[in-house]
């Protein structure tokens, strides 16, 4: 029995509708909701166009100084990552000043820098008594940024790297290009070794023919009563001997030193898994209000934990393209670039047309789900899937001690368990690697644990 099977005859316990059998077509020109969006950034030459005579009506004062000619490339960036006209004003306000102050200390606009932003803050807080507001900062950070994409002025020259930070990128490189591991993977080796080329590696040299398997032995020791977490601890001997691993293969340390890493303490099936209890799930659900934007897209991204078992970073990786409306299957990127197939549930389905239609700001990314506040982007890991999690069980004034979106994998594999479904079954609905993963859901089957305690005659 395939997984599309297994979805469609598991219960549909944390929707508000009744199950349905099969998803309904739906034609995406009906829709309007899968439009090729153009990748290509709008024309360099409209981007540079003179400030546009409404901005200057809007503002207090005709904007002035070397950047002034380039606020209205700055609005059209603005209004293309989604902000409000209000707040564009403001934005542009604060850039005009600061083009006016430039003009004032005769600074050229090649030489802008994000220092010159600093300085120019500095004065505005202390010299004109202004009160400081967070955004201001990145609003010019922004403005520059924009300005160094359209070549007006040059990036900002960095400090030379250090002998870690060259080993890092050579590293990061090496995990990309020769072993394919995801930017996630990635990512998590090169910050656990980080500390690790801090500490020797004081100078611009880049030897370690220094180092020893005390060395490497010491910092597992640290950094394991640091984390003081299993599943936080067991990566950090994994990234210490691949990266010692990679440095005698570039021949920088004699001795492999990979070997005499210890592991760190982490015993298997020590655990229970915490699924949400069905009522809670239909809960946080019933609480989404889907006549906003928002609560369409927190409600698309529940109904797709709960029915289908996504991980947070599965929903993040989501694209346009990975929808098939005519078959009604989702593409699914999971751990270890692997892909494979899922039924779009018609609820699923629905929630997701749902939100594209009328709710999803216009973008030209092609990840499904964005960030419904400006500057308008994809979520960026799989904390923000969470954080929907979290805030929907907060609404409800639900009490639980885990408020990740994990729970909802938990409980879709119950619930599978409790519907006589077979191990091998749930680990290919949930797309484990391998069968051991599994087996942990055996700990939950409560009435089959029942059967295989012994009788115990009162006394």
């Amino acid at each position: 029995m395939g997984p599309a099977a297994l979805l469609y005859r598991i219960l549909n316990y944390a929707a508000d509708t009744g199950p349905r059998s099969e998803f309904q077509l739906m034609e995406p020109l009906r829709l309007g909701i899968v439009q090729q969006v153009s990748l290509v950034s709008r024309c360099m030459v409209e981007l540079m166009d003179q400030t546009d005579p409404c901005i200057r009506s809007r503002l207090r004062h005709a904007p002035e100084g070397p950047a002034a000619d380039y606020l209205g490339a700055f609005e059209r960036v603005l209004s293309r990552e989604g902000y409000a006209p209000e707040s564009i004003l403001g934005q542009l306000r604060l850039v005009s000043k600061f083009s006016a102050w430039l003009r004032m200390k005769n600074i050229p606009l090649k030489t802008l820098t994000q220092d010159c932003a600093t300085l120019y803050l500095r004065y505005r807080y202390r010299c004109n008594h202004r009160r400081r507001r967070r955004h201001d900062r990145p609003v010019l950070r922004r403005f520059i940024e924009v300005l160094q994409e359209l070549q007006i002025i040059k990036p900002d020259t960095h400090a030379a790297p250090t002998a870690a930070e060259r080993w890092l990128a050579s590293y990061a490189a090496y995990l990309e290009n020769d072993l394919g591991l995801s930017r996630a993977t990635i990512e998590s080796y090169v910050f656990k070794v980080r500390p690790f080329l801090n500490a020797h590696l004081r100078t611009q040299s880049m030897r370690l023919d220094g180092l020893t398997a005390a060395d490497a032995i010491d910092y597992v020791r640290r950094e394991v009563v640091r984390l003081d977490n299993p599943s936080s601890t067991k990566t950090v001997p994994a990234a210490l001997r691949s990266f010692l691993r990679y440095a005698r293969y570039c021949n920088a340390i004699k001795r492999d030193l990979a070997c005499a890493v210890p592991s760190a303490p982490c015993w298997v099936m020590t655990s229970i898994p915490r699924a949400i209890p069905p009522e809670h799930a239909r809960r946080a659900l019933a609480c989404c209000d889907r006549r906003k934007s928002v609560g369409r897209r927190d409600y698309a991204i529940l109904l797709l934990l709960a029915r289908l078992g996504l991980r947070a970073g599965e929903i993040v990786r989501l694209k346009l393209d990975d929808i098939d409306w005519e078959s009604g299957t989702l593409t699914i990127h999971g751990k270890g670039r692997r892909e494979s197939a899922l039924p779009l549930l018609a609820d699923v389905g629905g929630a997701i047309a749902a939100y594209l239609k009328d709710g999803r700001p216009r973008s030209e990314s092609r990840r499904v789900f964005l960030c419904a506040q400006a500057p308008v982007r994809s979520f960026k890991s799989g904390n923000a899937v969470s954080n929907v999690v979290k805030y929907a069980l907060g609404r409800t004034g639900i009490e639980s001690p885990r408020k990740g979106a994990h729970q909802f994998r938990h409980a879709l594999a119950t619930e599978m368990l409790r519907r006589k479904s077979s191990l091998s079954e749930i680990g290919e609905v949930l797309r484990h690697r391998n069968p051991d993963t599994t087996k942990i859901y055996t700990k939950v089957d409560l009435r089959s644990l029942r059967e295989l305690a012994p009788h115990w005659p009162r006394a």
